[in-house]
């Protein structure tokens, strides 16, 4: 399947909107749709990305999304057109007066706190935002001749949606002070050797390999595939007792479900198992 195949889709949006959604097959598709722009991030972008996200991870039909461009890059970051206007109407749109900013709204954090599996199909080049908000997806499949821009420093920022946060757990401190302070642009290949990617396809396949593991995931039982993200992200700042008790607590409840007890008699009968996230 390539990345200009779509499968047929549900509850599908605006065509000509700056962000497009689809279901199907219990994958919920999240597009940013600003080719032009090579899907810069404007401020209603942003509105409308929380939106979809929420909408995604409230859904029960959906166990998994995947959140990609269109054109040939997945997001050049904010768009400084409007970062850099002094008229309120651009992406701070006067926040920078606040003393006590509410971030509980705002895409990284929202992508962040999403209960449903995430990966991103970087179709193209990250920079700054986009970056970021790639980090963001607990799986990241990247397109061979896609780049990752780290170029914060560059511009008189920093990593300002999560990238100070990830980076240095995925590849470490060091590797991590050196991209950010740099502000160096990876190519696929180095982003595969660091770890910050799962797998490099060709272009045209990116979208495809995206809904692969994507459906892997939905044959899942959705309420332990969603548990299992809730303990790993738990377990990044917990002691090894307190995770496993909180693991434990977590067991619990799902040994009483109806799809626990569908995979485990699909084991014995030797069959594919059909949940239904009960």
């Amino acid at each position: 399947m390539t990345a200009s195949t779509q499968p047929a889709a549900a509850r599908n949006i605006a065509a000509d909107s700056e962000v497009l959604y689809a279901v199907a097959d219990h994958i919920a598709t999240i597009t940013l749709n600003r080719p032009d722009r090579m899907n810069t991030i404007s401020r209603p972008m942003l509105d409308q990305l929380t939106s979809l996200l929420l909408k995604a991870d409230r859904d029960n039909d959906v166990r998994a999304v995947i959140l990609t461009g269109t054109g040939r890059a997945f997001c050049a970051g904010l768009d400084l057109s409007e970062a850099t206007r002094n008229d309120g109407s651009g992406i701070s749109g006067g926040a920078v007066q606040a003393t006590n900013l509410d971030l509980r709204a705002t895409p990284p954090t929202v992508l962040f706190n999403m209960e449903k599996p995430t990966i991103c199909a970087l179709n193209g080049s990250a920079a700054g935002y986009g970056m970021d908000t790639a980090l963001g997806c607990d799986i990241r499949v990247m397109a061979d001749n896609a780049k990752l821009a780290a170029a914060f420093c560059k511009r008189g920022v920093v990593p300002e949606s999560g990238g100070t946060w990830f980076l240095p757990r995925l590849i470490g401190w060091s590797k991590a002070a050196e991209l950010i302070f740099t502000g160096r642009t990876l190519s696929a290949a180095q982003c595969l050797e660091m770890g910050l990617v799962s797998e490099v396809t060709p272009a045209a396949d990116c979208l495809g390999r995206a809904r692969e593991i994507a459906l892997e995931i939905a044959a899942n039982a959705p309420l332990a595939v969603q548990a299992a993200k809730r303990m790993m992200r738990m377990g990044q700042s917990e002691t090894f007792n307190d995770h496993v008790h909180h693991v434990f607590l977590q067991l619990l409840p799902l040994l009483k479900t109806a799809d626990a007890r569908e995979g485990m008699l699909a084991f014995m009968e030797k069959r594919t198992p059909n949940f239904q996230g009960r």
